[in-house]
């Protein structure tokens, strides 16, 4: 046993409080390298002649990276308070790790070696908002969903869908063209609608803000932005709102302010300005959103800016009863800004949902002060390479996926924000090079992974795009170009996430993928003695699951065509996928 290769830290995603009662013990190890693993434990203060009083419970292997075998403990324990460590065998050699180092046995009379969990304390429970979990996002660029009255459109306004998308163009979506149409969100099953910004501002995208207390006069007034909050809530669905706090836009009062009275101004400290004067070209003298001169970055640690943004989050709840905050280039702006943002929107509404935009690790972010979640795009990238793009197989994506899921404690994995795609990406028909059937595996991957999953406008009508701005298209209406195969795919997975108990389960899956299948990916789904096992085949043959998976149970359901299989009848065609149910023995 390499011993170089064991990890652990009592903190983070290896030791953490997942509920009030309950502590998560994780283990890393080279991969295929111990035969079990078991976790010493006991009470600090419980001792007797001399002895200290210990446990052992054995530790699942929960998956495996490229490199590493994972394994977890769920412990209680009686006292909320733990020192700890690990017994490790493979069959010839047993030892115990510990903080301190490596032990041929278990040392007794002595704690000092073991790693220690002082003390679990409610209040340092990672808490995100329980209806998260059961939530099914629909994305919302305003711009280009519906227009429903011509009233408000910007001059210039094109016809609805008359010209390709481009970063100038308008084509009048407002809030009455979304109203209008959430009976096509209700019957899809969506119960959350994310809205990328809606805030006054001269762009289509709305992320150049000019004032965060007013509402785009091209999306209608506050009235109607207060009539589509509470029509969505009567309908079951929550409302989310983009907030860009990292910079504001070029003609946000303040900046303008500092353009024209320079180092004389009173919102000079509002920014990060290295030299007077201000110049925006050919390279701007202040920080900005990458190095766009239009997007001037905000000095969230000055006070008076602090405040103001501390305001708009406030605002938009206290005045809308919206449910979540959706914040834009989230790991630019400092820690402790993020930590003030979540006492004052969590005080205002406990249970509102906060998720940072942010493309990499994010463990940072996701300690419970700060985020309860962010945008799962590393999630994204490995679905859309194993099933649209074909870069990696099964087994490749399994490993890399369980790396991911591992990086982040469960509690944190089971409210995290998956997408397909945004506004930012290519629509997932268009990676897929057209092919609905490809499309309908991912929407199966997406709807069965932890995590709360989001569905971008159009992609459930089969739309296509490139990146920005290619995939910002005006929302296709007109029915005879709409794909209804995969609304009503996509419709039908829905309804079996919130019917299926085992489908929505908060439980860990467990990736039954083998280096003898590597192009078939399996993994396990349970809720009670109820389990569900997903099947996706991205080869050009059929595959056939191994009778073994399933045990002796009979008899097994296919719950996508309500089948009933025997356990060496069950094959995957290819591009295409199973959801297999039976009740554990």
């Amino acid at each position: 046993m390499l011993k170089e290769a064991l990890y652990h830290r009592p903190k983070n995603n290896f030791a953490y409080a997942y509920d009030e009662q309950t502590l998560h013990i994780r283990l890393r190890t080279k991969k295929n390298d111990i035969g079990s693993v078991q976790l010493i434990y006991g009470d600090p203060y419980e001792w007797k002649d001399g002895n200290w009083l210990l446990k052992k419970e054995l530790m699942i292997k929960t998956g495996s990276d490229v490199y590493f075998d994972y394994y977890l403990a769920s412990v209680r324990p009686g006292f909320r308070r733990m020192r700890y460590g690990f017994e490790l065998s493979d069959g010839n050699e047993t030892f115990v790790f510990t903080e301190k180092g490596v032990f041929e046995s278990a040392p007794t009379n002595d704690i000092a070696p073991y790693f220690c969990f002082p003390f679990l304390h409610p209040v340092d429970v990672f808490k995100a908002p329980d209806w998260v979990k059961n939530t099914v996002w629909y994305q919302i660029f305003p711009e280009r969903f519906a227009n429903g009255t011509s009233s408000n459109d910007p001059e210039g306004t094109l016809a609805w869908g008359s010209s390709e998308p481009t970063p100038a163009n308008f084509f009048g979506g407002d809030f009455l063209g979304v109203l209008q149409h959430l009976d096509h969100l209700s019957s899809l099953g969506i119960s959350g609608i994310y809205f990328t910004p809606i805030f006054k501002a001269t762009s289509n995208h709305k992320y150049d803000t000019i004032d965060y207390l007013e509402i785009d006069p091209q999306f209608g007034t506050k009235e109607d932005f207060r009539q589509l909050v509470d029509a969505c809530h009567e309908k079951g669905i929550k409302v989310m709102l983009d907030a860009v706090f990292n910079h504001s836009g070029f003609y946000f009062v303040p900046f303008q302010d500092v353009l024209v009275h320079q180092e004389n101004s009173n919102y000079k400290n509002w920014f990060h300005i290295r030299e007077y004067p201000v110049v925006t070209d050919p390279l701007p003298n202040y920080d900005t959103f990458a190095f766009e001169k239009t997007m001037p970055k905000l000095n969230t640690a000055n006070p008076e800016v602090k405040n103001y943004l501390l305001n708009v989050a406030r605002y938009w709840i206290d005045e809308f009863n919206i449910d979540g905050w959706r914040l834009d280039v989230a790991n630019e702006v400092d820690h402790q800004f993020w930590r003030e943002l979540r006492r004052t929107v969590k005080s205002i509404k406990a249970d509102a949902y906060i998720l940072g935009e942010i493309w990499h690790d994010a463990l940072p972010w996701l300690q419970g002060d700060q985020f309860d979640a962010i945008m799962n795009y590393p999630f994204s990238s490995l679905a859309l390479d194993y099933i649209a793009r074909s870069n990696i197989n099964a087994l490749e994506f399994t490993k890399k996926i369980s790396g991911i899921l591992h990086s982040y404690p469960e509690n944190v994995n089971e409210v995290m924000f998956n997408l397909l795609g945004s506004h930012d990406t290519e629509r997932v028909l268009t990676v897929t090079g057209g092919n609905t059937k490809k499309v309908m595996q991912l929407f199966v991957l997406l709807l069965s992974f932890p995590g709360t999953p989001c569905i971008y406008y159009g992609d459930e009508i089969g739309m296509t795009g490139g990146r920005d701005p290619g995939c910002r298209k005006c929302m296709e209406w007109n029915p005879d170009a709409q794909n209804h195969e995969l609304f009503a795919g996509l419709q039908k997975l829905i309804r079996l996430k919130k019917e299926v108990p085992s489908f929505s389960a908060k439980s860990p899956i467990s990736f039954l993928t083998s280096e003898d299948t590597p192009d078939l990916l399996t993994y396990v789904k349970a809720a009670g003695d109820e389990k569900l096992l997903f099947a996706f085949n991205t080869s050009s043959s059929e595959l056939t699951l191994n009778p073994a998976l399933f045990g002796s149970a009979e008899p097994l359901i296919n719950i996508w065509t309500n089948e009933t299989l025997k356990s060496d009848e069950a094959r995957v065609e290819p591009d295409d996928f199973l959801i297999i149910k039976w009740k554990a023995n």
